[in-house]
C-alpha cells in the first residue's frame, strides 16, 4: 500500500479564495492526489474530519479571535509542518485592515467587534505560531502551492 501525505486544510477569517482555487486544482489533479494525499481534515471536501496528527496543515486566513488563535495553536501541535496560504494568512491583509482604522472608525465598529468577540487586532498566522512555508497571493499562487506540496511529498517519502 502506498504511503500518503496526511494533510489538513483549515480556513480562518478571509474570503476563502485560496480554498476555491484549491478545489479547482483538485479538478485537475484528483487522480494523482487521490493516491498521494490522505485528507485528515478538510471541511470543504468532507463532513467527517479528524483532528489528529498530520504531516502538513495548510492554513488559509487571518486570525481574528482568541478562539481562532487557540484553534491554530492546536493545529500546530498536531502537524509536523504548517503552511500559511494566501495573503490573509501570510501577512494578515486585507483581513487585518481594521488594525489601521482611525479611532473614530474603531468606535463605529466596536459594537461588531464586541458582538462577534473579535480580538483587538487581526493577526497573520506567523504572529501566532511557527510557520514552515508560505504560499502568497490573493488568491494563492498555484505554482507556489504545487512547489510546496511537492517539497513535502518528497520530505515525507511519499514520492
Amino acid at each position: 500500500m502506498q504511503k500518503k501525505l496526511r494533510v489538513g486544510w483549515f480556513s480562518f477569517s478571509c474570503s476563502e479564495d485560496s480554498t476555491i482555487v484549491f478545489v479547482e486544482m483538485m479538478n485537475e489533479h484528483y487522480l494523482e492526489w487521490k493516491r498521494l494525499l490522505d485528507f485528515r481534515h478538510a471541511r470543504i471536501l468532507k463532513s467527517k474530519n479528524l483532528m489528529e496528527e498530520m504531516d502538513v496543515a495548510f492554513i488559509e486566513g487571518a486570525i481574528a479571535t482568541e478562539k481562532d488563535a487557540a484553534d491554530l495553536r492546536k493545529i500546530r501541535s498536531l502537524c509536523k509542518r504548517l503552511v500559511a496560504v494566501g495573503s490573509c494568512a501570510v501577512d494578515g491583509m486585507p483581513s487585518a485592515q481594521r488594525n489601521d482604522f482611525s479611532e473614530e472608525k474603531k468606535a463605529c465598529i466596536k459594537m461588531l467587534v464586541d458582538r462577534f468577540r473579535l480580538a483587538e487586532k487581526v493577526l497573520s498566522v506567523k504572529d501566532v505560531v511557527k510557520v514552515d512555508d508560505f504560499v502568497p497571493g490573493c488568491p494563492m499562487s498555484e505554482p507556489k502551492f504545487m512547489e510546496v506540496l511537492k517539497k513535502y511529498l518528497t520530505e515525507f517519502g511519499v514520492c
